[in-house]
């Protein structure tokens, strides 16, 4: 995936900001804990998160594969943290605390997951980045990988930001 063009890639987020949106992407928002994503980078132009495969993700149970619905609900999730963490770097000049206030009314709007392969696995790599930031809304396109790199899924998606 290439950096977002409508945020600056090169922005550091502050530890403070870094373990607030953490803590809201993980234990706020009580889904993500039940699919297990587990954010590995946060960074403005590309956010990146796991998700262990266990027996309560199969959605086909000869094959041990990775149910779709959970694909579509971490791809929506990482889509979703990658505009939090883009408006996070259009308000550099808050504070961490400021930033994170400014989440409350995110929400999905439009949401497309292409499947590619099936989701066989030990665990999955998903990646998200904001296309375009506008005042009211924000476009995304994610990525939902295997462990080997292999790319199973794609998505796009549209959030209210305002």
């Amino acid at each position: 995936m290439t950096p977002a063009t409508t945020v600056p890639p090169e922005i550091e987020f502050e530890p403070e900001f870094v373990a607030g949106l953490t803590k809201v992407f993980e234990d706020l928002i009580v889904f993500n804990q039940v699919l297990g994503l587990k954010i590995i980078s946060l960074k403005a132009g590309q956010v990146r998160a796991r998700i262990n495969m266990k027996h309560e993700l199969v959605g086909h149970y000869a094959y041990n594969r990775i149910h779709g619905g959970v694909i579509s609900a971490g791809l929506d999730a990482m889509g979703g943290l990658a505009v939090m963490a883009a408006i996070g770097a259009r308000h550099m000049h808050e504070t961490p605390q400021q930033r994170l206030q400014r989440f409350a009314k995110l929400g999905t709007i439009d949401l497309r997951i292409d499947y590619l392969r099936p989701g066989i696995g030990e665990w999955f790599e998903l990646r998200a980045e904001v296309m375009r930031l506008g005042s009211r809304v924000a476009s995304t396109r994610m990525e939902f990988l295997g462990a080997d790199g292999k790319l199973l899924s794609t998505g796009s998606a549209a959030y209210i930001v305002s």
